[in-house]
């Protein structure tokens, strides 16, 4: 098994890196992959940089170029949920595209022909994550996450998506990996720790947050990783 550990900036990957041995630096268009060891699993790890363009392209070519059998992603959203306070975990059961709109031809939000509005992750992954939750006594939430090429930083924006997608959570990569590893049949995981509630300033120490929440997230995806480990032999 080979798996792919994936993030949007550098801060949220930096962590993961720490975990593994024999890591090699791989630079591909235009961006930096790094092939390494985690005891006997092979690890290709990278950050995409913000957006469904770069995380589209990321996650295509660790499928595709480093042949990865699962893909993690890692990262931070702001909240969508009321229930959802800054420092909580969610991890996706769906995913949609809140800034994919061909309504006028008669089409829902998030829709495109021959695709469908949500693309859900997989449900071994998740059931995995709740055994580690427990295992690391961790609080984590299962709910729909939106993705759009925008940060939302407007109420009237944030009811919309809310309204229309039933999300719980919104940021700027989940869906284009989703899209990606749905259409190459690769089992996927979104873990998301919430950095705000979306209609805020996100600047309220976001830097010092987004290292801080990295660690938690590292653990608990290598705890992930140790499951898979556990499961081919």
């Amino acid at each position: 098994m080979k798996i792919a550990i994936m993030g949007a900036m550098p801060e949220e990957v930096a962590p993961i890196l720490e975990h593994l041995d024999n890591v090699v630096e791989v630079n591909y268009a235009k961006n930096k992959y790094y092939k390494a060891q985690y005891k006997d699993i092979e690890i290709v790890v990278a950050y995409s940089k913000i957006g469904k363009v770069f995380s589209t392209l990321t996650a295509s070519t660790m499928l595709q170029m480093f042949a990865c059998d699962v893909l993690l992603f890692t990262g931070v959203a702001g909240a969508v949920s009321s229930e959802l306070h800054i420092g909580d975990l969610v991890v996706a059961n769906k995913l949609a595209q809140h800034d994919l709109d061909i309504t006028i031809f008669g089409h829902p939000h998030g829709f495109v022909p021959e695709g469908s509005v949500y693309i859900e992750a997989d449900k071994d992954l998740i059931a995995l994550s709740k055994i580690v939750a427990d295992e690391m006594k961790v609080d984590v939430k299962e709910g729909i996450i939106a993705t759009g090429d925008q940060f939302i930083a407007s109420q009237e924006r944030k009811n919309f998506i809310a309204e229309t997608f039933k999300a719980d959570a919104l940021e700027m990569e989940g869906a284009s990996v989703a899209v990606v590893c749905d259409a190459l049949g690769v089992p996927f995981f979104i873990l998301r720790s919430i950095s705000d509630s979306a209609d805020m300033d996100a600047g309220f120490n976001f830097e010092e947050f987004v290292e801080s929440s990295a660690k938690i997230s590292a653990e608990f995806l290598m705890k992930m990783v140790d499951k898979l480990a556990l499961s081919i032999k």
